[in-house]
């Protein structure tokens, strides 16, 4: 007995719509605004390729939250300087659950924050602690063994707000 078109292609079907939806998230993840930038009471939404423009680094370490790889972003400076916030006298970090960090130029000069938009190449999604994470690489190790704080580590970071 031969089926009518519809349903002997009806499995290829349902394989194509799987695959679709399963797509969507990542497609969601890089095409939609991962980061608000407020300052002055102005707002603009940032696409994950906007952040990534200006240059992305690096590193293979462990977060004390569980995650391990190679974590990959800018600079926070460099990210500050290009978004003409680098002048501010304090940068206000906001995640999805609204905890909040604060750092001045002084603690910025301290170290060297890198502003996490990737693990093992793919963008963070919400289950890696994303879309974007604020780490210090150099102190990763000592963060993990719990000689140094982890105060200034934020993830799940919605917006940058300036002041």
């Amino acid at each position: 007995m031969r089926l009518p078109v519809l349903f002997s292609s009806l499995p290829v079907v349902l394989l194509g719509a799987c695959l679709l939806m399963l797509g969507a998230p990542l497609a969601q993840a890089q095409e939609g605004p991962a980061l608000t930038v407020t300052r002055g009471g102005e707002s603009r939404a940032l696409r994950l390729a906007e952040i990534e423009r200006h240059g992305l680094h690096e590193v293979a370490m462990g977060h004390f939250e569980g995650l391990e790889g190679r974590f990959a972003g800018v600079w926070l400076d460099d990210f500050l300087a290009a978004e003409g916030l680098d002048d501010a006298s304090r940068v206000r970090f906001i995640a999805h659950d609204d905890y909040t960090t604060f750092l001045t130029p002084a603690q910025r000069a301290e170290k060297a924050y890198l502003l996490v938009t990737r693990l093992d190449d793919a963008p963070l999604g919400r289950e890696q602690l994303g879309p974007l994470m604020l780490v210090v690489p150099a102190e990763a190790a000592a963060v993990l063994e719990g000689s140094e704080p982890s105060s200034r580590w934020i993830w799940a970071i919605r917006e940058v707000s300036a002041r």
